[in-house]
């Protein structure tokens, strides 16, 4: 009876001693160490010894937690092991040999980057950021609202763009764009040509020779789905027929025909996939931006096709995947925002130096929260009684995200399937218009 117990004993000590390995080595695992970033300066960014970097930024975001921790210096980074996404933005200065000094802002993003002990060095390559002194995307309306009954309608999906600047802007030949990666898979797409060139799906043009469409500082233009009043149709939507522009698509589908209004002008139709009509994805898993295209469409879609590869890993094994869209030169677009829904964000389908973030509504896939809501750029503040918004390319900050849409304010139509009606006026969905 002695030995059985004193070998009992000696089991339960080697299970302590194994439990506390066992912790130790979970303790060590997850201990933070240090992170060095390498930062790459622009190519063409020559200030020579007179640079001098100040103000630097570092936002680490946990890609499992969503936890985002911010740094002012690089020198005292400490990661616990993860895949992180690692945001920079800085300061530099650079004195020309009159003594001139001469200031730029650089950014920089990188994402799905795994830190381990192994491998605690991040290399980040930088890009001078300059504010566009074209259009930008204002708002977009992707979610759609809902008949009484509860149902989902179609059609009244639309995109504001807006002139931030302090002068005329003309309209005539700006395209808008939707992605055709989604933010919510990612792939390891073969070639890559996103450091150089936007993926998109559709492309659809303001018309005019030029000086057409002229819009003041502080205006903007409605591009939409189809330009009727769709409370007709539902109540619970809103009057788009005074809209500026609608994309409207020619179907070969007879039992899925578009609408053409009689009272809102066509976009010019450069390429779309679908062969019925286009519709915003109603759950926002794509890009959109707007592009100044140099040249013109046949040229255009001659030389821009893009076909690509990748793989599709399942349980069942990988399948090989041949696909084909169009590709948009980074240097033609004039602004992007990426969007996606909280739960199910993967990754940004442009590259970082047109935005380093991402605009949702709704928390998961298929949220019934998200209707009648619409990602909105943030207002800055009031010049000569009109809003300056916010556009630093990173649309997490630019955007206020999951808020009702401009369009069901202004007209004071439903914010719900119920039909309640909106009494709120808001510059950008969250600032009170007094």
């Amino acid at each position: 009876m002695i030995k059985k117990f004193y070998f009992l004993a000696l089991m339960v000590m080697a299970m302590i001693m194994c439990s506390c390995d066992d912790k130790l080595s979970d303790v060590a695992s997850s201990a933070s160490f240090p992170v060095h970033l390498n930062i790459t300066m622009p190519t063409d960014l020559d200030g020579g010894p007179s640079a001098a970097i100040t103000n630097e930024v570092f936002e680490v975001k946990n890609v499992t937690t969503g936890r985002i921790t911010t740094y002012t210096s690089r020198n005292d980074i400490n990661l616990k092991p993860g895949l992180y996404d690692v945001s920079y933005s800085a300061t530099v200065s650079m004195t020309d040999d009159n003594g001139k000094v001469t200031t730029k802002n650089l950014q920089g993003f990188i994402q799905g980057v795994e830190i381990s002990a192994e491998n605690s060095t991040v290399n980040l390559v930088t890009y001078v950021y300059v504010p566009t002194d074209d259009f930008i995307i204002s708002e977009v309306f992707f979610t759609g609202t809902l008949r009484p009954t509860g149902n989902q309608y179609y059609g009244d999906d639309y995109v504001k763009i807006y002139n931030n600047t302090d002068h005329v802007l003309y309209a005539d030949g700006l395209s808008m764009l939707e992605s055709k990666f989604t933010t919510t898979q990612k792939y390891n797409y073969r070639p890559n040509v996103m450091a150089t060139a936007f993926t998109v799906q559709a492309i659809y043009t303001i018309p005019g020779t030029g000086h057409d469409y002229p819009v003041q500082p502080g205006e903007e233009l409605l591009l939409c789905d189809t330009g009727i009043d769709h409370r007709v149709a539902n109540e619970n939507s809103f009057d788009l027929s005074n809209a500026n522009f609608e994309w409207f698509d020619v179907s070969t589908s007879p039992t899925n025909l578009d609408i053409d209004s009689p009272t809102v002008p066509n976009l010019d139709k450069w390429y779309c996939y679908t062969l019925s009509f286009f519709l915003l994805h109603n759950r926002g898993f794509k890009a959109w931006a707007l592009a100044r295209i140099p040249i013109d469409k046949e040229q255009y879609l001659s030389q821009y096709l893009y076909r690509y590869n990748y793989e599709i890993i399942v349980e069942s094994g990988t399948y090989p995947m041949s696909q084909q869209a169009y590709k948009m030169p980074n240097e033609w677009i004039v602004d992007a925002v990426n969007c996606s829904v909280e739960a199910e964000y993967a990754w940004n389908v442009t590259h970082s130096s047109l935005d380093r973030g991402y605009a949702y509504c709704g928390t998961m896939d298929h949220d019934k929260t998200r209707y009648f809501h619409s990602v909105r750029r943030k207002m800055l503040y009031l010049k000569d009684g009109h809003p300056v918004l916010k556009d630093t390319n990173n649309s997490s900050d630019d955007f206020n995200s999951h808020v009702i849409a401009s369009e069901i304010e202004r007209q004071g139509t439903a914010i719900d399937y119920l039909g309640n009606k909106c009494t709120q006026r808001t510059w950008d969905g969250a600032t009170p218009i007094n």
